[in-house]
């Protein structure tokens, strides 16, 4: 009897369940209307946020279970001839004409022979095409550009990076008419216009699809002629990179029609126009002085300004366009500018503070042997490490036609945050080096400036809690988006099929990683799928990427059936689900970088040491989000052992694995020049930077001599004095003489590099570093060769 009810329930459930009339009527319909109450209202600038840009491999983070043999099948991003001949040519002759200190604080600006050189080699068309008198450089080419320059001044990088980020370039290539790429392109690409974007202003910051600036169609006067179709246009904006300077303003303003000239419509919305800045009535304001840097920024502002339709970005075409164009292009743009220029400053912070603490002596032994400094050091190469992977993979995903707005906002808002990072570990261990500013100080402007990057751009807190995961989930959620637009559809029977389908899929996707999740955290990830053509070294990360990215997929389904529309306001659990999101993205740029990279083993270090990081940060978020869900602690408790069943298993880097990554650092070799590729490093005795590299080399070296000397005093040989000590050991031929030489300009270098500059007491001359003449960078330094294998020290190489 028992048997037969059961039976017949599974038989109606069957029938319900797949019989999609029935299952509509009694299931989906249901589920429709309880959907539509718990979905957030969405604006329209929301919307087309939502729908910008593209979904790359975040779609198969969101699907949890990525396809690493896609991933890596991907291609290396690499660059052409012609790009490594710019950056072997024109990049490498601007860095060498930059001295950042001058231009900061004696200047406020670029030399006008830099402007000059910047306009006459093309540094402003490096996206426009050659068919317009660019390079028609790629994403990576303009990302290795910024990034180098960057590691030179950031004054100069930033003067590069906004012509060719959001700005006029970009929009006109995507939405100009034919009529003014013709007459634009050519002259940004020659310097000849030098263009801004005003998007910011006092009332629209983070919110900027609020912004209150107007424009009113009507007709007017314009070069003679009386009867113009145009605007009048009113605006105030503030922040505007080159403002100070541009002669072409692109304006983002409201555009309304009361007097019905261009149809039925009043509010025709947000939309983009190009304004030469010797427009009358445009007020290009005067500077702002965003924390001692001296890249142009300014405000700018107009009152009932006129311009012609025609100025419209697009034409009529363009009008009520305008926050669709800026969200594709940011998708774009937001992917290489912040993420190149932070990188260029972490790889110049590792190269820089690994040299300064194999150089730098205390307790009788360089600090970077110092376990604090080692731990220091092995954070600043492993989040280089990885934030380098992402920018390339990125800037890759951008030649490959993508417009990926969600990795842009991660790579945005994690590359600068890391960058943060290794900029304050940089600034710890070189202590009073770092603090004092002056010609020699190499680290003091980035120190000052990094906020600026967190600022811009989206802000870091709002990208953070607001938009990785809030447009992540989604844009790239298989199953979210077809919902949200069934739901919005005024056609009742065509949402009903829709949603139902949507539903259905949406239903077996949570229980599938509902199970794997759980299989994958009882097995500890063991059985998770993974590529067999990585290496064992690497193996199990793959697996367990796959592993978090079921686990996080549950969570994020859970989170929006839970909270649904009230998500959007629960910013501290949307932030831990972007938190996840962004984790994985960048261990998968990481794992794929060392498999570009042709897995070589020296590197291993550096990948164990970020993933390991990652992987623990990411448990943490999981941890984090679980502990604040609300529903109680049996739904806590159940959410554990649904992703963790065995408990945490992760721990951050070991000391052993820190330690070695620190000892990479101080080594010159292969390793060290993988780490920081591509930054501008000078050979030149009269750099700072230049100086810091001779000192390593002999360091190195001078190193072997050293240590015969401590052990020969340990043994009783010679005594610890210092004259006495160098007396004996060259009459007991503990050392050579050319070895004595050698320990002396050891030194020489040595002081020449932990000395900082001081000043007159009213700072008004030139400084000088250190209380006496700076001596002579001795010939002999730059001769010294070194062992390239990673942990040997060679012997003396003396002639």
């Amino acid at each position: 009897m028992i048997s037969s009810v059961l039976l017949a329930l599974l038989v109606v459930l069957g029938v319900i369940l797949f019989v999609p009339p029935l299952r509509r009527a009694l299931i989906s319909n249901r589920m429709l209307k309880f959907f539509r109450r718990i979905l957030p209202q969405i604006s329209q600038t929301e919307q087309e946020a939502l729908d910008a840009g593209t979904v790359w491999w975040d779609g198969d983070l969101f699907s949890g279970k990525p396809d690493w043999n896609k991933l890596l099948a991907y291609p290396k991003p690499k660059l052409s001839a012609e790009e490594k001949s710019f950056l072997a040519g024109p990049v490498e002759q601007l860095c060498a004409m930059l001295d950042e200190w001058h231009i900061t604080r004696e200047l406020h600006d670029l030399p006008p022979h830099v402007w000059q050189f910047i306009k006459d080699n093309g540094f402003f068309g490096m996206i426009i095409p050659r068919q317009y008198g660019g390079h028609g450089f790629s994403a990576l080419a303009h990302s290795e550009v910024v990034m180098k320059i960057s590691s030179r001044s950031g004054t100069a990088a930033v003067s590069v990076m906004v012509p060719n980020s959001l700005g006029p370039a970009e929009l006109l290539l995507h939405y100009g008419t034919e009529e003014q790429k013709d007459y634009y392109l050519p002259r940004l690409a020659k310097g000849q216009e030098v263009p801004c974007f005003a998007l910011t202003g006092p009332d629209a910051g983070s919110d900027a699809g609020s912004i209150p600036d107007f424009g009113i169609v009507c007709h007017g006067e314009f070069n003679g002629d009386q009867n113009v179709l145009g605007m009048r246009v009113t605006w105030e904006k503030r922040y505007i990179t080159l403002g100070p300077v541009a002669t072409l303003l692109g304006l983002a303003f409201k555009l309304h029609d009361p007097d019905g000239l261009l149809g039925d419509e009043k509010d025709l919305g947000i939309t983009l126009a190009l304004i030469p800045t010797r427009t009358p009535g445009v007020n290009i304001g005067r500077r702002h002085f965003p924390l001692d840097a001296a890249f142009q920024n300014g405000p700018n502002s107009g009152k009932d300004v006129f311009i012609p339709m025609d100025w419209v970005i697009g034409g009529r075409d363009g009008i009520g366009c305008g926050w669709r164009m800026l969200m594709n292009c940011l998708a774009a743009g937001r992917s290489i500018s912040l993420p190149a220029t932070s990188t260029g400053a972490a790889k110049l912070a590792a190269r820089t503070s690994g040299a300064y603490s194999r150089v730098r002596v205390q307790f009788k032994m360089p600090i970077g042997r110092f376990e604090g400094v080692e731990e220091a050091l092995a954070r600043i190469g492993g989040n280089t490490y990885m934030m380098d992977a992402a920018r390339v993979m990125t800037a890759g995903a951008v030649d490959l036609g993508e417009k990926p707005s969600v990795i842009s906002a991660i790579v945005k808002y994690h590359l600068t945050e890391r960058g943060r990072q290794v900029i304050n570990d940089a600034m710890d261990i070189h202590g009073g080096k770092g603090i004092c500013m002056g010609p020699s100080n190499y680290l003091g402007r980035n120190y000052q400036h990094i906020p600026v990057s967190i600022t811009v751009e989206g802000a870091n807190i709002l990208t953070r809690s607001m938009i990785i995961f809030g447009q992540g989930a989604i844009r790239c959620h298989p199953y979210v988006l077809r919902e949200i637009r069934a739901a919005n559809d005024s056609n009742a029977a065509r949402a009903s099929v829709e949603f139902d389908r949507a539903l259905m899929g949406h239903i077996v996707f949570s229980i599938g990683n509902g199970m794997r999740s759980l299989l994958h955290g009882l097995t500890g990830g063991y059985l998770a799928s993974a590529p067999g053509s990585v290496g064992p070294e690497v193996q199990g990360y793959y697996s367990q990427l796959t592993r978090f990215s079921a686990a996080f997929a549950l969570l994020a389904d859970i989170s929006l059936l839970v909270l649904g529309g009230s998500l959007k306001r629960r910013e501290r659990l949307s932030a831990r689900l972007g938190d996840i999101l962004s984790m994985l993205y960048l261990c998968s740029a990481t794992l794929k970088r060392f498999k570009d990279d042709d897995r070589p083993a020296a590197d291993l270090p550096l990948l164990h040491w970020s993933m390991r990081d990652a992987l623990y940060r990411m448990q943490e978020a999981f941890d984090g989000l679980m502990g604040n869900f609300p529903g109680g602690a049996v739904g806590m408790r159940l959410l554990r052992f649904l992703v963790f069943p065995l408990g945490k298993s992760f721990s951050p880097p070991s000391d052993e694995l820190s330690h070695k990554v620190a000892k990479l650092m101080l080594t010159p070799g292969e390793t060290r020049d993988r780490l920081t590729t591509g930054i501008y490093v000078p050979e030149s005795a009269e750099e700072s930077l230049g100086i810091l590299e001779h000192a390593l080399r002999c360091a190195v070296v001078s190193e072997a001599v050293e240590s015969k000397l401590r052990a020969a005093v340990k043994a009783g040989r010679i005594p610890a004095q210092r004259e006495e000590k160098i007396t004996a050991a060259l009459k007991q031929r503990v050392i050579t003489t050319n070895e004595l030489e050698l320990m002396g300009k050891m030194e020489t270098l040595r002081r020449r590099v932990i000395m900082v500059d001081d000043f007159p007491a009213d700072f008004g001359s030139e400084p000088h570093a250190g209380p006496e003449p700076a001596e002579t960078i001795p010939e002999m330094a730059a001769e010294v060769t070194h062992d390239t294998t990673a942990g040997s020290l060679p012997g003396p190489s003396i002639s």
